[in-house]
């Protein structure tokens, strides 16, 4: 049993292994050159609306609301829907301060009972204008050009969606919070990088995201009762044949966990989510479209850190007990160990070259980071016991700070 479970284990790996490879590649490529925002003539942009569902975030709204008030984009081609879900701070107020001063350009849309994201976001779908829908958080600081980059993405028609990069405000607040801006840097830049290259089922990550009114009507727009409903509705796009893709000129600043409660909680919703996705879409696996076959194997990532858990205490295990170690267990003891070596390989290019200017003394975060991987497994572990439980459904928000961005850490 145990080498059936490291089989599959092993098997997710190497296919994976190209997609990091390719991605990495395209990152060295692209440090070579400049991208530029959409040079279309300013009747020839898509309308954009900006919906942004807000909770108790009286701390960074109004940050937001400047930002995106600022962006390089005609104003009469953009509008920023602010969802009020229920808050009992001053977030409401604050909001409603900015749409007396603007309110050609910023809508307020109060809800009394709060009922999650997913469902604020529906909400908010009913009273949308314009033709590009997008989705950011209430942390967010978008870059200045934002709308202009990610617009040149749609300019190819069969793109339905696109997914931004993010940076983060805290990146150097405490170690934790270096090591998850570090993580998510590498994933973004070398995992969604490759599946773009490579034309594969690119998700959408929660903010910083881009949708096609049209085609967001038609799929039904988000499901209400997802922990994971920007990964739910990556999941049904693909399904229904549409094109995803990965901008990282297309830029936002956020902010991240910075104690290991909050990283907990997160991650436990995140996993949750694409276990439970996983599973209501099995059925992708059975289409000959290798979106949707890559589509089935990036949600089943989660299950594949159990494995990696069971791996980590059999070594354990077999170094205590000085049990005799047969043919079979040592060659998948090599295997695990070329594995390994292979992954910290690609992340520590990546750890080079996701920051400008490069820097080589990055790569001395890679212990650091293995065992912070090594940490998620555990998470993975509980987020199945609470499937496999039935345990309620609960939507785990991360707490925010006024931070303040530090441009050097931009990657």
């Amino acid at each position: 049993m145990a080498v059936c479970i490291l089989s599959v284990l092993y098997a997710w790996t190497l296919y994976n292994i190209p997609i990091l490879a390719v991605g990495v590649r395209h990152l060295l490529r692209s440090n070579q050159k400049k991208s530029k925002a959409s040079t279309s003539r300013v009747d020839k942009l898509p309308t954009v609306s900006v919906i942004v569902p807000v909770k108790d975030e009286e701390k960074v709204v109004g940050r937001l609301l400047e930002a995106f008030l600022n962006v390089d984009y005609p104003p009469k081609k953009r509008e920023i829907i602010i969802v009020e879900d229920g808050s009992t701070d001053k977030t409401a107020e604050i909001c409603e301060k900015y749409v007396r001063q603007y309110p050609s350009q910023i809508r307020l849309i109060r809800r009394s009972t709060s009922n999650g994201k997913p469902s604020a976001l529906n909400y908010a779908l009913k009273h949308v204008r314009g033709e590009i829908v997008a989705v950011f958080d209430a942390d967010s600081v978008p870059e200045s050009n934002v709308l202009l980059k990610a617009a040149k993405y749609f300019e190819d028609l069969p793109t339905a969606a696109v997914q931004g990069r993010p940076h983060f405000i805290n990146a150097d607040e405490n170690m934790l919070s270096k090591f998850i801006s570090y993580e998510e840097a590498v994933r973004y830049e070398t995992y969604l990088r490759g599946k773009d290259v490579l034309n594969l089922f690119v998700p959408l990550t929660g903010s910083c995201y881009f949708v096609r009114k049209k085609i967001l009507n038609k799929v039904g727009g988000w499901d209400s009762k997802s922990l994971s409903e920007d990964l739910e509705l990556s999941t049904r796009l693909v399904e229904a044949g549409h094109k995803i893709r990965y901008a990282s000129d297309v830029q936002s600043w956020q902010e991240n966990p910075v104690n290991l409660n909050q990283l907990f909680r997160q991650r436990t919703r995140w996993f949750r989510g694409s276990m439970e996705v996983a599973i209501k879409y099995g059925r992708l696996a059975r289409k000959l479209n290798k979106r949707c076959i890559d589509a089935e194997i990036t949600l089943m990532g989660p299950y594949t850190f159990i494995p990696c858990l069971i791996g980590y205490l059999v070594t354990v295990y077999s170094l205590l007990s000085q049990v005799q170690s047969n043919a079979l267990s040592t060659i998948m003891a090599q295997f695990t160990s070329v594995f390994t070596v292979f992954f910290l390989l690609i992340a520590g290019i990546a750890l080079i070259y996701v920051t400008k200017p490069r820097k080589m003394s990055n790569v001395l975060w890679l212990p650091f980071i293995y065992i912070y991987w090594s940490i998620q497994n555990f998470v993975a572990l509980y987020a199945l016991f609470q499937i496999v439980f039935r345990r309620p459904k609960r939507w785990a928000k991360t707490k925010k700070a006024e931070a303040t961005i530090n441009h050097d850490a931009k990657g």
